[in-house]
């Protein structure tokens, strides 16, 4: 195993991260003990990794299986974002849901690709069984890393899944992820290029991809590209759970949410996933 150590500029709680890993139907990843191990398909070159994470004093030490994966361990538990001005932000709502949770940031998906699969797989479905089928994609297609004599398998790279059938979906969905494999490889569904781009472009790129809605760019683009500062612009649960908080009313308009979320930035990513994560109520 490859070792390292990445630390966080500001709160940081990975106990947090794990408490919200529990309740994610998206990740197969079980925490246990305070360790986090899983596996998955690297970006950098599409090959399979196997981590284990631990909380480590003003961050987390990781060891992988081979030497990679640091900039997108980082990316996935929001420790590539300097974190100190979010405690910053005035906002008293959001001040109470950072105490509710204090150092928890954002939890991304292992990467934008596989986030955009989630995104097609989950739709007109309930997140148990997308979680079902996902598990099934990747014991099938995908790669099985061992950490820590612990089988961990991996959600299968683009290049498994471009030519793929059988995959357990409706045809209209499996042709979607077929092209959304397409663009990974065409480099276009990747954290480089997305974060590239200023937000509003980057939704607008991932919405002109095949089965990829408003909700599913924000998905891909925050949870997936782990932008720190975009905004969903369609997304009902968020809104319900604002509208609550702020006290809006039932047919605020999407202009009022994004007024509240102005306050919010440079992270207002990061305030939408505490909002969706500790809830108002």
């Amino acid at each position: 195993m490859h070792s390292f150590t990445l630390d966080a500029e500001g709160p940081f709680d990975f106990a947090e991260s794990l408490r919200f890993l529990e309740d994610w139907p998206a990740s197969s990843a079980s925490p246990s003990g305070g360790t986090l191990r899983f596996a998955y398909a690297a970006e950098a070159d599409w090959l399979p990794l196997g981590v284990r994470v631990r909380a480590a004093p003003g961050g987390v030490t990781v060891a992988a299986t081979r030497p990679a994966g640091r900039a997108e361990i980082a990316r996935i538990f929001s420790l590539d974002v300097d974190g100190a001005g979010f405690s910053s932000l005035t906002d008293p709502v959001l001040g109470e849901l950072r105490r509710r949770r204090p150092g928890l940031r954002p939890v991304c998906f292992w990467t934008p690709w596989e986030a955009a699969c989630w995104a097609v797989i989950v739709q007109r479905s309930s997140m148990v069984i997308a979680a079902r089928i996902k598990q099934r994609i990747a014991e099938r297609f995908g790669a099985k890393v061992e950490v820590d004599g612990e089988v961990c398998p991996a959600f299968p790279p683009p290049v498994s899944l471009v030519d793929a059938s059988g995959m357990g979906l409706p045809a209209r969905k499996e042709e979607w992820i077929r092209a959304l494999a397409r663009a990974a490889l065409d480099g276009v569904l990747t954290t480089g290029h997305l974060r590239s781009l200023p937000p509003e472009e980057a939704l607008a790129a991932l919405r002109s991809l095949p089965g990829v809605g408003a909700f599913s760019a924000g998905l891909i683009l925050i949870r997936g590209a782990g932008a720190p500062d975009a905004f969903p612009g369609d997304e009902p649960r968020l809104f319900a759970i604002l509208r609550e908080a702020y006290d809006l009313p039932e047919d605020a308009p999407a202009s009022a949410y994004r007024q509240v979320a102005e306050a919010w930035r440079p992270y207002r990513s990061w305030a939408s996933f505490l909002f969706r994560a500790a809830g108002y109520s």
